[in-house]
């Protein structure tokens, strides 16, 4: 991938990796768009970088995707980057008698199911460009498990296979 002159698209853009990604590449001179459900994160993100732009997103939502990416295939018809990012790892103990398993199911939904539906509504128009990057950010949790967030583990393994 070449790292200028992009239209990059960053879930979870407002924070952590994906707003140090964001920062990065605009720096670099490439249009960036950054997407997320914390819409205080997005707002001061595009604020400290002048020409940024966000747009809100929950991946874990199959309506959230499909408006967002009739938005983005509207707003930036030359998007050729699609870096996916957004996340969440929260502590659940599957041993406990009373889990009923909603963070697994909802780390899933966010973790793993986001990225995919989120790539495959977006790849028509990815296909149109001349030079398209898809990226999946995983974690090193993928290969060395943490017993306390075993459904994050599980997803950052199934991105990265």
């Amino acid at each position: 991938m070449k790292t200028t002159d992009n239209t990059i698209l960053i879930t979870g853009g407002g924070s952590g990796i994906g707003r140090g990604l964001a920062v990065a590449f605009h720096r670099l001179g490439n249009q960036v768009i950054i997407a997320g459900r914390g819409q205080k994160s997005l707002v001061e993100t595009i604020a400290a970088n002048r020409g940024m732009k966000s747009i809100a997103l929950d991946v874990s939502d199959p309506k959230s995707i499909q408006s967002f990416v009739a938005r983005v295939t509207n707003d930036y018809p030359s998007l050729n980057v699609l870096i996916n990012n957004a996340g969440i790892m929260r502590p659940e103990n599957l041993l406990d008698a009373s889990n009923d398993l909603s963070t697994a199911e909802k780390t899933l939904t966010t973790n793993l199911l986001g990225p995919i539906r989120l790539t495959a509504a977006l790849l028509p128009l990815l296909r149109k460009q001349p030079c398209a990057t898809i990226m999946t950010v995983s974690s090193g949790l993928a290969f060395v498990p943490f017993t306390v967030a075993p459904s994050y583990c599980a997803t950052k393994a199934a991105i990265h296979s």
